[in-house]
């Protein structure tokens, strides 16, 4: 569903944000531009505002919202830093990140889920971002 069709979702996903801590506005304003719903399996669209992680290919898990801003939140980023992030998982963290600091590296060792990942970040238009594929264990 996009995000202009949900808006009592999104504003309930940001109060949720704000009312558990996370105060930094670029992070809120970003997590607010991020479009989540095309992070998560179809299915799950209905529930891409609720805070809670959600299962996505490979057995693996897109956070929940409240963590990934707690996340972002601590980074303190800056538009000069560059961010290695180990587990691109559907590209969701790696776009926050891309539009609040200068370079990502996003690593992933599920072909499926870099490619899909790579694919919805350029689509979102995050050129700052490179995905790569590989195992985090090996850096």
């Amino acid at each position: 569903m996009p995000a202009s069709q949900n808006p009592p979702e999104k504003m309930m996903f940001q109060l949720t944000l704000r009312r558990r801590g996370i105060s930094d506005q670029a992070v809120l304003r970003t997590m607010e531009e991020i479009p989540r719903e095309l992070f998560v399996e179809p299915a799950d669209r209905g529930d891409a505002y609720r805070d809670s992680a959600l299962g996505i290919a490979c057995g693996q898990t897109i956070s929940q919202p409240f963590v990934v801003a707690y996340m972002t939140e601590q980074l303190q980023l800056q538009k000069h830093h560059r961010v290695l992030e180990i587990g691109t998982g559907s590209g969701y963290q790696a776009a926050i990140l891309s539009r609040l600091c200068g370079q990502v590296l996003s690593i992933e060792r599920y072909r499926t889920l870099a490619d899909s990942a790579r694919a919805r970040l350029a689509k979102l238009g995050c050129d700052n971002v490179e995905g790569m594929l590989g195992d985090g264990y090996d850096i």
